[in-house]
């Protein structure tokens, strides 16, 4: 690792509050690699949109949809061996439909320490459903 990239990786570790706690942890594993030695990004994409997921499902008290991804951006890569953390937020409410913004970071192991680096931020909108599949309106808080 480069010493901007350890300078990254301390600056990104410090700014992470210790009081959020992410939704989602899961060790990237040798089965999860791609041909060019990282992790897949669909395998990345799929734990991004469950921990979006969550805050959707715990604010709405039912089942939610997947409706779009407004964006998604792969910054640094993952490998084998890291744990990658997924943190999610709601950031818009609307009637029936809320936006989710995920940070997906890794922490592994350099030089005999952990750091923890940022990959991948994403923000998704999900869709209360009724039991028929159609849209609901989210409850009053």
């Amino acid at each position: 690792m480069s010493d901007t990239d350890q300078s990254e990786a301390t600056q990104i570790q410090d700014s992470l509050p210790e009081y959020r706690l992410p939704v989602i942890r899961v060790p990237a594993r040798p089965s999860d690699q791609n041909p060019g030695g990282s992790i897949f990004g669909g395998w990345i994409m799929s734990y991004v949109d469950i921990a979006g997921s969550i805050p959707a499902l715990e604010r709405v008290r039912g089942p939610v949809v997947t409706r779009a991804v407004d964006s998604f951006e792969f910054k640094k890569p993952v490998f084998v061996g890291d744990l990658v953390s997924c943190y999610a937020e709601i950031v818009y409410e609307g009637r029936t439909s809320m936006k989710v913004r995920v940070e997906v970071y890794a922490e592994r192991l350099s030089k005999g320490e952990t750091i923890t680096v940022k990959v991948t931020e994403a923000v998704l909108t999900y869709v209360a459903i009724d039991e028929y599949r159609r849209p609901r309106q989210i409850p009053k808080k």
